[in-house]
């Protein structure tokens, strides 16, 4: 019985300590960035970031709900081009993504504002980068995180990974068929 109540206790103190560790050693700011190559010219990998609605054929968060309903407005490819979701589906929530900065078959960023099942924001960026007759896509996320949000970062990364890995395999299939 003692041994028992060592390893928990052994188990408690590490989760207490590790929580402590994460609030001090991780900041308030959260930055995830993933990249691949793509075996395409930056102008044919554009297309398919270009808009809202050319993000949303590779966006691996579409997948979550098939009856997810979605509201696109303003002028595709510009600043403002934006939509909203409304899932009933919790993984996919409720929230708008709406283009803040565009540079032509160079870079993209957005804006994203989550209101459910967290209400939050978060700024992505698409950055294409020439290699030859290959690209260099760049996707990245930075948005702050609330002090007990720090203790789940390594889960968050891991997730993150996994939704990034899924939406450049769909992109990869979309642009290089």
């Amino acid at each position: 019985m003692k041994k028992i109540l060592k390893i928990f206790g052994g188990i408690i103190l590490f989760f207490v300590v590790y929580a402590i560790f994460a609030m001090v050693a991780f900041g308030e700011n959260y930055h995830y960035e993933k990249s691949i190559v793509i075996n395409a010219p930056k102008e044919k990998v554009w297309q398919k970031i270009s808009t809202m609605k050319s993000f949303n054929e590779w966006n691996p968060w579409m997948e979550l709900d098939e009856k997810m309903m979605i509201n696109y407005s303003g002028n595709p490819g510009e600043v403002g081009d934006k939509y909203c979701w409304d899932s009933k589906n919790d993984d996919a929530g409720a929230g708008c993504q709406e283009i803040k900065e565009t540079v032509a078959n160079e870079r993209q960023r957005t804006e994203m504002i989550f209101k459910r099942p967290f209400a939050g924001q978060a700024i992505s960026d698409i950055v294409l980068t020439a290699q030859g007759n290959t690209t260099k896509v760049t996707w990245s996320m930075d948005t702050k995180q609330e002090t007990w949000m720090k203790i789940l970062r390594p889960m968050m990364d891991y997730q993150m990974g996994k939704s990034y890995g899924n939406g450049f395999e769909n992109l990869k299939a979309l642009v290089e068929k």
